[in-house]
């Protein structure tokens, strides 16, 4: 069984992780100088690297290279060669007991959890506990590892990751360190999918990868998974097939739509919704997309600053395109008309007749300003 590209492109060091810099410092600087905590908590959005950093601060606290060579300690990462590094990467460290508190979430699993830390490493330093999407533990769990984390014997390393840090308690929150993964920026998925496609040898046109990747909304294992996905299924995967599959439409088919709306050509928008309606793309995800565009659209004529925001959301062709599209604007026109959008995205969610509301609006609008 072949390995998911997920799985074989994981990194396996701090500095592989991508769009977390700040986060890499401080855990490299604390790597230096044997100043790692008892207790962390890694939250943030989905598929941003919060239990690879986990794995890979599981290496670092016990590589046995880092040890023995001062220079090689230096660097704050680890080998990735010696006994626990290896076995780590390969999910067999005996040490590194990883818990997923979805389906372990009781007050006996705690317990269980509280015995085990009492036991000393089989054969590392440090015996690490990854506890996974931390948010789904019950209250009374929170309550029995709560004193744990208060008092950990000095061979024991709490890993707690999440998705929702809201949920997690304050008296839990206060006893960790806790790092903020955020979401991945667009250009950055695109470069790590690029990477990969050349490794792996995959053909894939420009459009279809950056729809692959605007579609994961910031979480590179999303966009890993995706892009495995759709090369076991085709040889050459192409923007029609990506749309087709994930049932999401390009940029490139919203910008086009976005640039007749604001060019005021009604005639050839109505033929391009019933040309997507009837190739059986989503028109209520259209909707929403064309909403999102000629939001960018209007934020940045009214604020060209914001362009630095935007460099994170899109690549720069589709950056180029925005900016053309932003001379266009007319404040008096095109906002009525993207709140009559926001209305018919909400109307269409719940319609039987799903092209309607959004054809009406253009109708409405396109013919008043011609």
């Amino acid at each position: 069984m072949s390995l998911a590209i997920y799985r074989k492109y994981r990194p396996k060091k701090l500095d592989d992780l991508i769009g977390q810099e700040s986060i890499v410092t401080i855990l490299k600087n604390a790597a230096r100088r044997d100043r790692l905590a008892h207790a962390y908590l890694f939250y943030g959005s989905r598929g941003t690297g919060k239990t690879t950093a986990a794995r890979i601060l599981a290496k670092i606290a016990n590589c046995e290279t880092r040890k023995t060579d001062k220079k090689f300690h230096a660097t704050g990462e680890p080998c990735n060669r010696c006994i626990p590094c290896d076995e780590i990467n390969r999910g067999q460290g005996l040490d590194v007991v990883e818990i997923d508190a979805a389906s372990n979430r009781g007050i006996d699993e705690m317990r269980n959890l509280k015995e085990s830390i009492k036991l000393s490493p089989t054969s590392y330093r440090y015996k690490i506990f990854i506890i996974d999407e931390t948010h789904q533990l019950t209250k009374e769990a929170f309550n029995a590892l709560l004193k744990t984390l208060e008092e950990p014997p000095a061979h024991a390393i709490f890993i707690l990751a999440t998705t929702e840090y809201e949920k997690v308690p304050a008296t839990i929150i206060s006893r960790t360190q806790r790092f903020h993964f955020r979401r991945l920026p667009l250009p950055l998925i695109v470069q790590k999918l690029k990477t990969i496609i050349a490794a792996e040898k995959l053909n894939i046109e420009d459009d279809a990868l950056e729809l692959i990747a605007a579609s994961a909304d910031g979480s590179l294992r999303d966009a890993e998974s995706l892009l495995d996905q759709l090369t076991s299924l085709e040889d050459k995967v192409t923007l029609e097939s990506v749309e087709s599959i994930i049932g999401k439409v390009g940029f490139a088919r919203v910008s086009a739509l976005a640039e007749l709306i604001l060019e005021k050509k009604l005639d050839a928008a109505l033929t391009t919704i019933s040309k997507t309606h009837t190739d059986g793309y989503n028109i209520v995800d259209l909707t929403k997309e064309l909403i999102h565009y000629l939001r960018r659209v209007v934020t940045l004529t009214a604020n060209p600053s914001i362009e630095t925001t935007f460099k994170n959301e899109l690549t720069d062709r589709e950056l180029t395109l925005l900016k053309t599209h932003a001379k266009l604007i007319q404040f008096e026109k095109h906002i009525p008309l993207l709140k009559s959008l926001i209305q018919a995205y909400a109307d269409m969610r719940y319609s039987p007749f799903v092209a309607i509301p959004l054809e009406t609006v253009l109708i409405e609008h396109l013919r008043e300003t011609r």
